[in-house]
């Protein structure tokens, strides 16, 4: 009977620590710490919600700059985040990645294709794009927005994001915070 009572005593503190206490205090932290992060890191413009800083969209038109393909759900679909789990073999991969690169260099002719313009990320909602795919598409993004390339170079310059610490990850640039930027200094002219 000890031991019952000893289990149950255990259950319900177990339970209320790591099911109620825990949850609120992290909770807690991130939003008195944290709380554009712990938000969703969301980006507004002119009062509405744009998109986050942590979530990739599509963009197809031709001034904007365009991300990674999705394989989640129909492009960029957060509650379907997940890989297309085609290995390199797969035919289907190759067909898709070969449809990418013929629609890419259409874009750029006679430029090599960055290899992240072609392939999805692991999770599908990457919102980063490498500093040779932002390169590779500036030319496109400058002629559909009547500016020079060199303007839209800097913009892409100031908008690249180094390893964190100096060692951790890839440099990369946020398509939506690139594309949101492009936007607002096209609209000051």
């Amino acid at each position: 009977m000890k031991d019952l009572v000893t289990s149950v005593l255990m259950l319900v503190v177990m339970t209320l620590g790591l099911g109620l206490v825990y949850p609120f205090a992290v909770w807690g932290v991130g939003q008195v710490l944290f709380p554009h992060q712990a938000n969703g890191s969301l980006v507004e413009r002119d009062g509405k919600v744009v998109g986050s800083e942590l979530i990739g969209q599509n963009f197809t038109s031709a001034k904007y700059f365009h991300g990674r393909p999705s394989a989640a759900g129909i492009g960029y679909d957060a509650s379907a985040s997940s890989g297309s789990n085609y290995g390199p073999t797969s035919q289907k991969l190759i067909d898709r990645v070969k449809t990418d690169a013929e629609s890419r260099a259409e874009d750029n002719p006679g430029r090599p294709i960055p290899a992240d313009m072609v392939t999805a990320s692991a999770s599908g909602l990457d919102p980063h794009i490498s500093p040779a795919a932002a390169e590779f598409q500036i030319p496109r993004v400058a002629a559909a927005r009547g500016i020079t390339g060199a303007e839209v170079a800097e913009v892409v310059a100031r908008f690249t994001e180094v390893r964190q610490l100096g060692f951790l990850g890839e440099p990369r640039v946020n398509v939506l915070m690139l594309n949101l930027e492009l936007d607002r200094i096209s609209s000051t002219r």
